[in-house]
C-alpha cells in the first residue's frame, strides 16, 4: 500500500486537489461536532466535542493553506487531476454523519472508528510524502490530534456505555461497512450507466441517422406545389 500511496501523492496537481478536499472534509466534521456538543446532555462530552470541533477547523485551515500553496505553484492550475479518493480516502467527513440520530454511545463508537481509520491513513501519508517535507509535516501535526481523538472517544465510550462497548463498536463498524458498500455500488452503477449511454450512442443512434439520410435522398430538390389544395381555415 505504501507504493500506491506514493503513486497517488507524487503528482503535485493531485496533491493540491486532495489537500483542498481534505480541508472541506475536516470543516464538515467540525460542524458535525459542534452540533453534537449542542445536543449532548453530558458536560464532559460537550467540552470534548467542542475541543474536537476546534481541532477539525484548525486541520481544515492547515490543509487549505498547504493545498493553496501547491495550487499556486502549478504552471497551469486548471489541470488539477482526479483526487483518486478510492486509493487515499482520508476521513470522508465522518461519512456524512447524522448527529441528531445518534446517542452519545453510538456517536462515540462511530467517532472512534473514524478517527482510528484517519490516523492509519495519515500515518501512511507521512511516509509517502517524504519528498515533500512541508506537506508531510502537516499530516504529522494533524496525526497527533487524530491520535488524541481516537483515544478520548474510546475512553468516553467505556465511561458512557460500561460493559456494552463491544456492541456499540460492532454496530458502528457494520454501519461503516454498509456505507462503503453503497459507495462501491454507486460507483459501479455510474460506470454501467456511462457504458450504456455510450452503447446507445454508437448502436442505436447511427441507424436513425442513416434512415434520415435515406429519406433526404428520396425528397426532390427545390420547391414544389402541394399535391392538393387545402382550405386556409385550419393548420391541417
Amino acid at each position: 500500500m505504501q507504493a500506491l500511496h506514493r503513486l497517488v501523492w507524487r503528482d503535485p496537481a493531485r496533491r493540491a486537489r486532495k489537500l483542498l478536499d481534505f480541508a472541506e472534509t475536516e470543516a464538515d466534521g467540525g460542524r458535525d461536532l459542534v452540533r453534537a456538543a449542542e445536543l449532548t446532555q453530558d458536560p464532559v462530552l460537550r467540552r470534548l466535542y467542542t475541543v474536537h470541533a476546534a481541532d477539525e477547523e484548525r486541520h481544515a485551515s492547515l490543509f487549505r493553506a498547504r493545498g493553496t500553496q501547491l495550487l499556486r505553484a502549478l504552471p497551469d492550475p486548471s489541470l488539477m487531476k482526479s483526487a483518486m479518493n478510492w486509493a487515499a480516502p482520508g476521513e470522508r467527513g465522518l461519512d456524512d454523519l447524522r448527529v441528531d440520530e445518534k446517542s452519545d454511545a453510538s456517536l462515540l463508537a462511530f467517532l472512534h472508528l473514524s478517527e482510528k481509520t484517519a490516523a492509519r491513513h495519515f500515518t501512511a501519508y507521512v511516509g509517502a510524502l517524504r519528498d515533500d517535507p512541508p506537506t508531510s509535516a502537516v499530516f504529522r501535526e494533524i496525526l497527533h490530534d487524530e491520535t488524541f481523538h481516537m483515544n478520548y472517544t474510546l475512553a468516553q465510550l467505556n465511561r458512557v456505555a460500561a460493559g456494552q462497548k463491544g456492541a456499540y463498536l460492532w454496530r458502528a463498524r457494520m454501519g461503516r461497512l454498509w456505507k462503503a458498500y453503497l459507495r462501491i455500488m454507486s460507483a459501479i452503477a455510474g460506470v454501467i450507466g456511462s457504458v450504456m449511454l455510450i452503447l446507445q450512442y454508437f448502436i442505436l443512434i447511427p441507424p436513425f441517422g442513416l434512415m434520415a439520410k435515406w429519406s433526404e435522398r428520396r425528397e426532390p430538390e427545390g420547391w414544389r406545389p402541394a399535391e392538393k389544395e387545402r382550405p386556409l381555415k385550419s393548420q391541417y
